[in-house]
Order: structure tokens, then sequence, then C-alpha cells
């Protein structure tokens, strides 16, 4: 199992590029409603700050089956939200 130390760069990198996507849109395309990008970046601020939050309060300290499947499926959740933001990003 990767280190929460990982997990966290993990998340901090997808949410970076959820912003640089937005950000990179904005400033390529003239039609963009600059509103819609303000929302898109205020979601994957909230989505870093919401599965850091998570990773550094784990259910079930003592139990590490209990652990091990927390972040399993904190991974799982982190990917199907990134897949959803980005498909926010690309409907811009």
């Amino acid at each position: 199992m990767a280190s929460v130390r990982e997990l966290k760069k993990d998340i901090n990198f997808l949410a970076s590029e959820l912003i640089t996507e937005a950000y990179v849109k904005q400033l390529i395309k003239d039609d963009v409603n600059n509103d819609k990008v303000a929302e898109v970046m205020v979601k994957a601020i909230g989505f870093r700050n919401d599965l850091v939050a998570k990773a550094n309060h784990p259910d079930g300290k003592d139990n590490p089956k209990m652990v091990k499947a927390f972040y399993k499926g904190l991974r799982k959740d982190m990917m199907e939200q990134f897949l959803n933001i980005s498909k926010e990003t690309n409907e811009l």
C-alpha cells in the first residue's frame, strides 16, 4: 500500500491539473463563461480539501484491514470526483 504522503501528493496533483485545465481553457477560448470556469476551480479546490481531510483521519485506526479498505475507497472516490470535474471542464 502506498503511503498517506503519496496519496496526498496525488490528490494535490490532480487538483492542480483540474485548475490548470480550466484556466488554460479560459485563456484560449473566447466564448467561455468565466463564472463557470470559476465554479469548476472552486470545485477542484473543494475536491482537494475534502480528500486531504479524509486522508488525515482514516476510519478504524486500530484495525489494519479497515484502514486499507478506507484508503482503497478513498482512492476510488478520488478518481470518480476527478473524472466528474474533468468532464465539467471539458464542457466549458
